[in-house]
């Protein structure tokens, strides 16, 4: 067994503060964005993904690494998004186990009309309490952490780490 090289007082108070910070504002951005716009998080998030392509389709398991989320996950909420009208899925015609979900003008709709008290949030609860330094700090932090995140091997869903939090 290796030495733990566990998180000095400085480090944690980092770690713990920007685990609080990141639990928060999903929650603060979830409950104005469905006050706003009836649409969790989850959905916008979605939707997103689905208007970022200039062809609004997507395969589930492209949809799904982008959003890293369990296929699951997905599929049960893709299903959600299709009662309400949100996104369609169509089965891919040269791959059967494969499926587009497909952006619906409805969903087009929803996300226009949800994005705009969306940004105004995050400005608020983010942007509008930082300066140009500490902006293009936080941007440097968040691409080193992605950029470690990528250059490590991908781990299958069936290995589970310890599952405290340091």
């Amino acid at each position: 067994m290796t030495d733990t090289r566990w998180l000095d007082h400085r480090r944690q108070r980092a770690w713990r503060g920007y685990v609080a910070m990141q639990a928060q504002l999903q929650a603060q951005l979830n409950r104005e964005l469905q006050a706003d716009s009836g649409m969790s998080l989850a959905d916008f998030d979605v939707l997103v993904a689905l208007t970022d392509r200039a062809d609004v389709q997507m395969r589930v398991r492209e949809l799904a690494e982008a959003l890293q989320w369990e296929k699951s996950r997905l599929s049960h909420h893709l299903a959600r998004m299709e009662r309400r009208g949100l996104v369609e899925r169509r089965d891919c015609p040269d791959d059967a186990r494969g499926a587009f979900v497909i952006l619906t003008a409805d969903g087009r709709r929803a996300i226009e009309r949800a994005a705009p008290a969306h940004v105004d949030a995050v400005r608020s609860l983010v942007f509008d309490g930082l300066d140009p330094e500490q902006v293009d700090t936080l941007a440097c932090i968040a691409e080193t952490v992605l950029s470690r995140i990528r250059s490590r091997p991908r781990l299958g869903p069936q290995v589970h780490r310890g599952g405290h939090r340091t």
